[in-house]
């Protein structure tokens, strides 16, 4: 099925994080790659990033197959193994390697010869600030980036990069907007995984993360001020609406599907979710591209 949209100028495409709540995110792009949507520019931060490669891949059904069909699995999945060694949650080489190399193989090939650009946000955790890797660049290594973009503390390890140390994306640059703009996009369309009004609280945990981090002073400022930068990028957001630059779609109610939930029904209904949502936004956002609308909010 193909689109009526024309997307003129730099439009870009901005995908929040926020763990299994991607799924959201997931239901959104299943719908924008049936009507063959895509963006001449992509920027993501942990799920978000994860989600859009799939969609650039051209792999319809993708997203769904992996977050959903793995749901469950102690490999994908372990509070077990966490609690006994301390180490991650999440099974970072099963999802980052194995499944995309030969369970549920990721097509390299069609996501590199994709002509939108990629991008994904991480954290550098010496600097404490956001760090951007894109696609096309010298050694550009898509799956390595994805887990250091992935990284939550206290739930996975550090990941070293190009002699970096990197972790989730979301800390420094949860919505990344401005960095879209700032490499040209005059538009973005921004799929956020929370609902409108919700504002992120203060981090109460600050002797943990300097406990635990406090080798990497920076960085545990910038989670003690993660709620600051994740709620003034909202308003920055909505200043952005007003003034017709960006389009935003995300749920209408709060949704009730935690960062590491693991039920397959409630993501099921999550990824279904989003797709609803896409379409009922799908007419207003095909007149605010094509210029007739003056702005937009999903």
């Amino acid at each position: 099925m193909e689109t009526n949209v024309a997307i003129g100028g730099r439009a870009g495409l901005v995908l929040e994080g926020g763990g299994m709540r991607g799924l959201y995110t997931a239901g959104v792009l299943e719908y924008f790659a049936e009507r063959d949507l895509y963006f001449p520019y992509q920027i993501g931060v942990s799920a978000g990033a994860c989600m859009a490669v799939s969609y650039l891949a051209r792999q319809r059904g993708r997203n769904k197959a992996v977050n959903i069909g793995f749901a469950g699995d102690l490999r994908y999945l372990s509070w077990k193994k966490f609690l006994r060694h301390r180490r991650e949650l999440f099974g970072m080489d099963f999802i980052f390697d194995e499944i995309p190399r030969s369970l549920v193989p990721f097509d390299f090939k069609r996501f590199e010869e994709a002509g939108e650009a990629f991008v994904v946000g991480t954290t550098d955790v010496e600097t404490g600030l956001p760090a951007y890797y894109g696609k096309g660049e010298e050694g550009f290594d898509l799956l390595t980036l994805l887990r250091a973009s992935s990284s939550l503390p206290f739930l996975a390890p550090i990941v070293e990069y190009k002699g970096r140390k990197l972790m989730d994306g979301g800390i420094t640059d949860p919505i990344p907007i401005r960095r879209a703009e700032s490499e040209g996009c005059d538009r973005t369309v921004l799929i956020l995984t929370r609902h409108k009004g919700y504002a992120k609280s203060r981090n109460r945990l600050g002797w943990l993360l300097r406990k635990k981090f406090g080798a990497y002073p920076k960085f545990v400022e910038a989670m003690l001020r993660r709620h600051e930068t994740y709620n003034g990028t909202l308003s920055y957001i909505e200043e952005r609406e007003r003034a017709g630059a960006a389009f935003v779609i995300r749920p209408a109610l709060p949704l009730k599907v935690g960062r590491v939930e693991q039920d397959k029904a409630k993501l099921e209904s999550l990824y279904a979710q989003g797709y609803q949502d896409a379409k009922r936004a799908y007419p207003r956002l095909t007149e605010w591209l094509n210029g007739a609308c003056k702005a937009g909010s999903g």
